[in-house]
Order: structure tokens, then C-alpha cells, then sequence
């Protein structure tokens, strides 16, 4: 009786994640195995699997020549949104962890846009810069600052510009909030020792700030890579990726593969590939994260 008891108290914390492990194995393992299996294989347009094909269809979207300037877009599209994005919700969030008249009503603010559908933030800013009709052009012409109203995307490289710039300020909030709860679980005896000891505020802030809120950091700027790297609604809604796939990303060239060119084979392959620069990326920065705080302890 005693052994049967022992051997339900070992098997019971895993009894009670069968659940979720199971709906990971639904949702998540085998459409990641169907990705991979497509990739390999021969599909028609109306998406059947006629057989195993190996790495054609990875040959065939490595070859293109669209797939440098998509990947070129893609790399582009996350490190710039990734890193302003962090850089403008740390500063944030060290600004609105003061106390001040408003703060709440600052806070609110800043997470509006993150509290707003990514396709109504791009239809707006789409809407914004339009070059007939924008609200920018029309701001600026009733202030007197232009005579005629600007063409604010003269290039496909001015629109992706633009394009980035929506995703940093829908991104920023979440960034700064995961700060914020960060600077909001340091005890203030820190800075009142430091303080004592004489320091400035920017020994404290790099000293003190910065290492602490590091954990969060981490979280937010993974969390940032992987939303960042896979966003379909921003670019889609606001240039589709065209001209001549010169705004295109991963996903959305592979939406245009698969339900634009009916080449389910190939998308996979792009999907796959887009799947393991994240696996990648995000390894080698925890690594390097954990190195650097190992070295710090």
C-alpha cells in the first residue's frame, strides 16, 4: 500500500500537466511536424501530398529571386523593431516608474496602442500618411508648415520605413511594461545605499537599474523576437509587400506562395526556414544572457 502510494505521489505532478502537455502535442507538435512534412513533399494546388521530394522545394525557394531581399526585409524588419522598440519602452518605463501629477493618465497612454488590434493601429497610419487624403498632409498644411501635400512613400524602401515605425509604437508599451514590472520589484534600499555612498544617478541606473531589470529585459526582447519575426497584419495591411515583394517578410511571402500561387510545398519550406532563424536567434541570445549574468555573479 505504502509503495502504491509512493509511486502516486511521484507520478502525480506529471499527472496533472498531461493535459496541457497533450494540448501542446495537438496544437503546437504536430503542426510542427506537418510543416516539416509538406516542406518534403510534393503538393498540389488544392494542397494533396503526392509523394516525398526531399529538398526541392527548399531549393526552389532558396533560388528564387525574391528570397535575398524577403530575408534581407525580415532581418531588417525585426532588429530595427526589436531594438528601437526596447530601447524607447526602457527609457519609458524609467520615466514613468517616477511619481509624478498624471502618471496613470501617462501609463494609459502608452498602452493604448498595445491595447489595439494591429490591423485597425496599421489601417490608422496607413490612413495617416496616405499622400490625397492623410491626416499628416492636412495637419501640416493647416499649420502652414507645407504648401501642398507631400508623397510621405516616394519608394518601397520610404514605405517600409514607415512600416517599421508602426511596429515599433505598437510594440513599445509591451516592452516598457515588462520593464516596469521589473523597476517595481527593486527594493528602494538600494538606491538609498548607493546614494549614501555617493553615487550618481547614472552609476546608480547602470549599477543598480540595468542588472536588476535584466531578467524582464530578456523575457520582453524574446518574446519581442518571436512576435516581431512572425508579424503578418502591419505589413499586409499597409502595402501587402508590394511592390515586387521589395516590403515583403517571411510570412507574408509565404502567404502569397501558398494562397496567391497555390505552392503549399514551398511555403512550408519558407515557414520551416523562418522557424529555425528563430530557434537560432533566440538560443544564442539566452546564451549569451545567462553568460553575462554568470560573469556578472
Amino acid at each position: 500500500m505504502k509503495k502504491k502510494k509512493k509511486i502516486l505521489n511521484l507520478l502525480e505532478p506529471y499527472l496533472w500537466l498531461l493535459p496541457s502537455m497533450l494540448l501542446m502535442a495537438i496544437f503546437i507538435l504536430v503542426p510542427i511536424y506537418e510543416v516539416f512534412r509538406i516542406s518534403l513533399s510534393k503538393v498540389t494546388k488544392a494542397g494533396v501530398i503526392k509523394g516525398f521530394i526531399g529538398l526541392a522545394n527548399f531549393e526552389k525557394v532558396l533560388g528564387g529571386s525574391a528570397f535575398p531581399m524577403v530575408l534581407k526585409n525580415t532581418l531588417v524588419w525585426t532588429v530595427v523593431v526589436v531594438g528601437l522598440s526596447t530601447l524607447i519602452g526602457f527609457i519609458l518605463a524609467i520615466v514613468l516608474n517616477n511619481q509624478f501629477r498624471g502618471r496613470k493618465i501617462a501609463r494609459a497612454i502608452v498602452v493604448f496602442p498595445w491595447a489595439t488590434s494591429l490591423i485597425i493601429q496599421a489601417g490608422v497610419w496607413k490612413f495617416i500618411i496616405d499622400t490625397d487624403y492623410g491626416a499628416l498632409n492636412t495637419l501640416l498644411m493647416r499649420l502652414g508648415i507645407l504648401e501642398k501635400s507631400a508623397n510621405w512613400t516616394p519608394t518601397p524602401g520610404a514605405y517600409f520605413a514607415w512600416e517599421c515605425w508602426v511596429g515599433i509604437f505598437v510594440t513599445v508599451p509591451f516592452v516598457m511594461f515588462c520593464v516596469l514590472s521589473g523597476l517595481q520589484s527593486i527594493d528602494n534600499a538600494y538606491y538609498e545605499a548607493a546614494t549614501v555612498d555617493g553615487a550618481t544617478y547614472w552609476q546608480r541606473l547602470f549599477r543598480i537599474t540595468v542588472p536588476l531589470v535584466k531578467p524582464s529585459l530578456t523575457v520582453s526582447t524574446v518574446l519581442n523576437i518571436i512576435y516581431v519575426f512572425n508579424s503578418f497584419p502591419i505589413i499586409w495591411t499597409i502595402t501587402k509587400g508590394d511592390p515586387a515583394n521589395h516590403t515583403d517578410t517571411l510570412v507574408t511571402y509565404l502567404y502569397k506562395l501558398a494562397f496567391y500561387n497555390g505552392k503549399s510545398g514551398e511555403a512550408a519550406a519558407v515557414s520551416v526556414v523562418g522557424f529555425l532563424i528563430l530557434c537560432v536567434c533566440a538560443s544564442v541570445y539566452m546564451v549569451i544572457s545567462l553568460r553575462k549574468e554568470g560573469g556578472d555573479e
